[in-house]
């Protein structure tokens, strides 16, 4: 196999966020003490379609997907366009970069790799019908994702080459975290997957009462991951076995981010919530006035997310107290990128923002 590897390490560097979540196990989480002040627009680009894609960034370079058929790349600076990759299909998944090489699939069937600075197509993987919607996790030269066909794929990083598929009874909009040998992934067949990475094969499933389309975070050998029934489950990643289960008043598109001990996540009910990752219980909800489909970043002391009412929010991890919100007028279901004193996010008015913090 191919050496490159991409990790949870390859959050240190502050002018990283490669993947959806930041990594390839979803924390979605800084490990350092900033607090972003209310931001003002440093700029935004109209993308001429909703954006639900979650950018990813890396060496300067914001890359992003749009319900216009495009991939785009951006100077994250100054927002200026490098290039564009057009496909025949919407573009919803976050794309993942890693060196140099920028990961992602599309509504044409289609899963692609492209030159990170140059938009050139590597190579693409034809898929089953009903397109890929599944961000991609890259880890020690294989790429992972799953795909509307019902299956989950691992690939070779460098050549596309398909090194096993795993056959769901549904078709996959949650995104692969990889940890301790297993590829974790939610399916429309009500369940979630356990892998093995090297295999393909089955390690264990757990079936919720509906559909999953959130994406798990892994931590301390649990993961985490929200059901269309309005649970939030807790799972051993070794086994499978459920450590507990909470109910939320609402579905749970969105997917968690993990941190010092706390889970964090969004529901359909308009609340974002925080969950002690031990035993389960709530420690604070806060209502953020509308449906909260996108996943939280972590930076320091706060979150930051956004809500179907249309504003971006910051939210006092401790305590769950509202900081500031900004008023960006559509609905915000990508997922925010912190990169320095800089957020990216998406939203479905057609634009991707950044915002840069004051003071």
């Amino acid at each position: 196999m191919p050496g490159n590897t991409a990790d949870s390490s390859d959050m240190s560097k502050a002018d990283q966020w490669p993947m959806f979540r930041g990594d390839s196990q979803h924390s979605g989480a800084r490990g350092n003490s900033a607090q972003l002040n209310k931001p003002a627009q440093l700029w935004r680009f109209n993308t001429g379609g909703t954006v639900e894609s979650s950018p990813t960034v890396v060496h300067g370079k914001l890359y992003v997907g749009t319900f216009a058929d495009h991939l785009y790349a951006l100077d994250a600076v100054s927002g200026e366009q490098l290039w564009q990759f057009n496909v025949d299909g919407l573009v919803r998944a976050s794309p993942s970069v890693v060196d140099g090489v920028v990961y992602f699939g599309a509504d044409d069937d289609r899963f692609y790799a492209l030159d990170a600075d140059t938009g050139e197509k590597h190579w693409h993987i034809d898929l089953g019908e009903g397109g890929e919607q599944s961000s991609p996790a890259i880890v020690d030269g294989v790429v992972y994702f799953g795909a509307f066909d019902h299956g989950v794929y691992a690939a070779d990083a460098k050549t596309g080459e398909v090194i096993w598929r795993y056959a769901t009874g549904g078709g996959i909009l949650s995104s692969p975290a990889v940890a301790g040998g297993v590829v974790m992934i939610g399916s429309m067949d009500k369940q979630l997957h356990g892998i093995d990475s090297k295999t393909g094969e089955a390690r264990w499933t757990v079936t919720s009462d509906d559909i999953i389309f959130s994406s798990p975070a892994v931590a301390q050998n649990t993961a985490f991951v929200g059901s269309q029934d309005g649970s939030v489950y807790a799972v051993n990643i070794q086994d499978g076995s459920v450590r507990w289960k909470y109910a939320t008043d609402g579905g749970v598109f969105s997917s968690p981010a993990i941190a010092d001990g706390s889970v964090y996540v969004g529901s359909d009910d308009g609340h974002l919530y925080a969950l002690d990752a031990d035993t389960g219980q709530l420690v604070w909800k806060t209502d953020l006035k509308g449906r909260v489909l996108g996943s939280p970043a972590v930076l320091g002391d706060s979150l930051y997310v956004g809500s179907s009412d249309g504003n971006l929010y910051a939210v006092k991890r401790e305590t769950g107290e509202v900081l500031w919100q900004y008023t960006i007028g559509d609905r915000v279901w990508s997922s925010p990128t912190i990169i320095d004193q800089v957020i990216y996010v998406g939203a479905h008015d057609g634009y991707v923002y950044a915002l840069e913090a004051n003071g």
